[in-house]
């Protein structure tokens, strides 16, 4: 910029217009791009609606969003004092869960698309009355910082729409955006619903979202979005986007789809920044929230005992490096030895997996399932009578709370010593890993490493993804060992697109069984 302004003659130009043309062309510098920025996220506790089934009235419905706002506002604005550009809230943030078609509807309003040129706060009455997206816009304008938040969106329709509801109007669980000047810039209304999501409507059409900032481009989606092509995919495969924004409502269900985890991992896969907020609720294994770049988790919370929120900032690349991976490269080359009779099923998440026992200290062990095979190298630190690990393959068709086609490598740690626990959910171990290796024969590109220690906690800095396609240690953990995974996703192979949902149709037992343990992931 320096040169531009040497080259301007100064003596011809009003002192005020000089003033204001040396402004413009600073701004006009300022905005061209940033190499970094400083992102938030906002772990939310959520005030809850009373559980009753009759809809509260309009006021009723505000009152509870604004005490959820009054909490997002001192987390907003805490954020902004210490330099970040934009702050995600969690997917059901403002008016909390549990809620059916009907009362739902007084905390819906009309939001309008970002076409529209819209700064609620400048103009509240332009779309009708909406104090939510009031309040949002001035908190973003206020402390000129980008606000990523979870509302619903009501839309009329008729019976000229064949598919209008019989209320006569479309409900959408939203994502909006609003910029440090307060203006809407985003709108996203959730593709894949949650079994259990009855309250809202599926979009007509996949919405791929996505705007322009000084630190790069953003796209966006919600909670069980992340388990499916599009939106998600789409957004960084063909639409190229540097950062995700992922407003969730996320409960723990280990041991390869923890929050903190399985999103770490996919921002891995991927090659983008992600910022995942979700609530929090101990009580129903909702926590997990986090900064992540494509090579190590930047900062993240996992909380089971306290019932406060929790913000987290921190600094990342505006437009961050994409590495290649050959995902079967190295694998490939292995030869695959029969597991025999060393080899047993076990059950990880309802899906029927095959495991070999991890019986040294140190060893090689190969197992198959189809045609995904899985090869380990690990060292130990010890090897303790009162702890069994595994290295397990699954390749099929998971039908649980969504249909979704899964190639999954695994060493994790066994739930007791009785090789039939092998993948129940455990959050402790006691045994440290000094090396490990893993890859598999993976028939898809999209591929996501997770590394889980004990208590839940990630390992940011301790490995690495070769280009060859290993999870590869790059020093012994920290703490023991719950799980090494390469989870991959073979998104031609999904018989439906999205979840199903929970129906009169399903077998009672059926219901009760994924009902009790599966609800929800995004509850």
């Amino acid at each position: 910029m320096s040169w531009f302004l040497e080259s301007l003659d100064f003596s011809m130009i009003p002192s005020q217009l000089f003033v204001s043309a040396a402004f413009s062309v600073f701004c006009v510098a300022k905005v061209i791009s940033l190499d970094t920025f400083i992102a938030a996220v906002y772990e939310h506790a959520v005030i809850l609606p009373n559980a009753i089934p009759t809809p509260v009235s309009p006021e009723e419905a505000l009152a509870l969003m604004n005490r959820n706002l009054d909490l997002l506002e001192g987390a907003i604005t805490a954020a902004a004092k210490q330099g970040a550009h934009i702050i995600v809230t969690p997917e059901d943030g403002i008016y909390g869960v549990n809620f059916t078609r009907d009362s739902i509807y007084p905390y819906l309003e009309d939001i309008p698309g970002p076409q529209v040129n819209w700064i609620p706060c400048d103009n509240p009455n332009r779309f009708g009355h909406t104090p939510v997206q009031e309040r949002l816009s001035c908190l973003a304008k206020d402390n000129a910082i980008y606000v990523v938040a979870n509302i619903g969106d009501k839309k009329p329709c008729n019976s000229s729409d064949p598919q209008c509801p019989p209320h006569g109007r479309y409900q959408y669980n939203t994502n909006v955006v609003f910029d440090s000047q307060g203006k809407l810039v985003a709108r996203y209304h959730k593709q894949n619903l949650f079994m259990g999501e009855e309250q809202f409507d599926t979009p007509k059409e996949v919405e791929i979202v996505t705007f322009d900032t000084a630190f790069g481009k953003f796209g966006i989606f919600t909670c069980f979005d992340i388990l499916f092509h599009d939106p998600a995919v789409t957004l960084v495969k063909d639409f190229h986007v540097n950062t995700i924004l992922f407003p969730a409502a996320w409960m723990n269900v280990l041991p390869h789809l923890s929050a903190i985890e399985f999103h770490s991992a996919w921002a891995m896969g991927m090659g983008v920044n992600f910022l995942a907020s979700n609530l929090h609720n101990p009580l129903k294994r909702m926590t997990g929230s986090g900064i992540y770049a494509p090579d190590f988790p930047r900062r993240f919370h996992y909380d089971m005992k306290t019932k406060e929120g929790k913000l987290l900032l921190s600094q990342l690349d505006s437009r961050p490096y994409r590495p290649t991976v050959n995902w079967t490269s190295y694998a490939s080359g292995i030869e695959a030895l029969p597991t025999g009779s060393q080899g047993f099923k076990g059950t990880v998440f309802f899906d029927e997996y095959i495991f070999v026992e991890l019986k040294g200290i140190t060893g090689n062990y190969t197992v198959c399932q189809k045609d995904l095979c899985c090869h380990l190298s690990y060292q130990m630190s010890e090897k303790r009578s009162d702890e069994v690990y595994a290295l397990g393959a699954f390749d099929g068709l998971h039908t649980a709370e969504g249909c979704y086609y899964l190639q999954i490598c695994t060493l994790l740690k066994c739930k007791t010593t009785d090789l039939k626990s092998c993948g129940g959910s455990v959050d402790t171990a006691a045994t440290r890993f000094e090396a490990f290796s893993l890859s598999g024969t993976f028939g898809t590109q999209y591929v996501f490493p997770e590394v889980l220690l004990s208590e839940v906690q990630l390992a940011p800095g301790e490995f690495q993804v070769t280009s060859d396609g290993r999870l590869l240690s790059l020093r012994p953990t920290s703490r023991p060992v719950l799980t090494v995974t390469l989870f991959g996703r073979l998104y031609d192979k999904d018989e439906t697109n999205g979840s199903p949902r929970l129906t009169a149709a399903m077998p009672r037992v059926l219901l009760m069984v994924i009902t009790s343990v599966v609800y929800s992931l995004c509850w």
